[in-house]
């Protein structure tokens, strides 16, 4: 009986450190998760017409989405990879093909949606939080905004632009405030 006793105990002893470094690294997932963000927002040419997401797992981010410009996807590989704890990173960002028909879409969805008297309070700040990818004629938007009305108006509005073939709304309408 002392001998299952004390063998009990002692797998519970060891499996305290596991427990411990488990909850170490999701501190340091948080951690990396913030100085991420931080790095991509900070990125000089990351626009209206760029999308990037991320996630990060022990250590290693992964990056996701469409850019417009090419030299995106290194430099947001490249502000990533210098943060401490960051183990790995995973490039999945596609570049967006070169298309003058998709640019001319681009900026008619940007005045169709920011330019709108009831979607003009997004336009306002250097980051704007709808975010405006075209690939090939095809439309999706995304970020965040405050409203399920205002996720509604800006699909609405972009599939009133002429010369896309569908519009994918994927904006998530952001938690109250408490």
């Amino acid at each position: 009986m002392r001998f299952k006793a004390a063998t009990v105990l002692a797998s519970l002893l060891l499996m305290i450190p596991f427990c411990a470094a488990a909850q170490n690294s999701a501190k340091s997932d948080e951690r990396i998760t913030r100085e991420v963000r931080h790095e991509l927002l900070m990125l000089p040419y990351f626009g209206v017409f760029d999308n990037i997401t991320y996630k990060v797992e022990d250590g290693t981010v992964t990056l996701m989405g469409n850019v417009v410009r090419p030299s995106l996807k290194p430099d947001a590989e490249n502000a990533v990879k210098h943060i401490e704890g960051v183990d790995k990173v995973v490039n999945q960002i596609e570049v967006l093909p070169p298309s003058t028909a998709d640019d001319r879409i681009r900026l008619r969805l940007f005045r169709a949606i920011y330019e709108f008297p009831a979607l003009q309070k997004y336009e306002l700040g250097v980051r704007k939080p709808i975010r405006i990818i075209v690939k090939n004629g095809h439309v999706w938007l995304e970020g965040v905004v405050d409203s399920e009305a205002d996720k509604n108006l800006a699909g609405i509005r972009a599939k009133t632009v002429p010369g896309t073939f569908s519009v994918t709304n994927n904006l998530q309408v952001a938690e109250p405030r408490s």
